[in-house]
């Protein structure tokens, strides 16, 4: 019985290391002045084989609602918005894509993206112009 068990272990780890090693999955995201957690977006395999990511849940209540945003977005409810798109594999991570910041209502250039402390973080890098920013998601799942 416990040679079934370790055996049953053993072919887990790896599925729970390749899961470290990628970005897919649910992220918290925190607001970059009180540090708070304001949404919980999901990082998915999109339809073109790249990298994407959505809101799925507003967990402060003020990033429910796309306030800043212009155009058709604005006033509508943020889960399900895209926040990033078009992601590729570069240096070690993924980048070459776009964004979408919905507590500003802006567009950025997704330069990087990259998982560190063993997977459990996730630095996101975007570019507006010549100035970019980096922010860091918190594994949620």
């Amino acid at each position: 019985m416990r040679t079934k068990l370790f055996a049953l272990l053993m072919l887990a780890l790896p599925v729970v290391a390749s899961a470290q090693n990628s970005p897919v999955g649910r992220w918290k995201t925190f607001d970059e002045e009180t540090g708070k957690v304001m949404t919980i977006a999901e990082v998915y395999q999109a339809q073109n084989g790249k990298l994407a990511a959505k809101i799925v849940e507003a967990i402060d209540p003020s990033a429910a609602t796309c306030t800043k945003c212009s155009g058709a977005q604005k006033g509508k409810s943020t889960i399900g918005m895209p926040i990033l798109w078009n992601l590729s594999p570069v240096d070690g991570g993924w980048g070459n894509g776009e964004g979408f910041k919905a507590s500003a209502g802006m567009n950025f250039k997704a330069k990087s993206v990259k998982l560190v402390n063993g997977g459990n973080k996730l630095e996101v890098t975007g570019c507006k112009f010549v100035i970019c920013k980096t922010q860091t998601w918190v594994r949620a799942d």
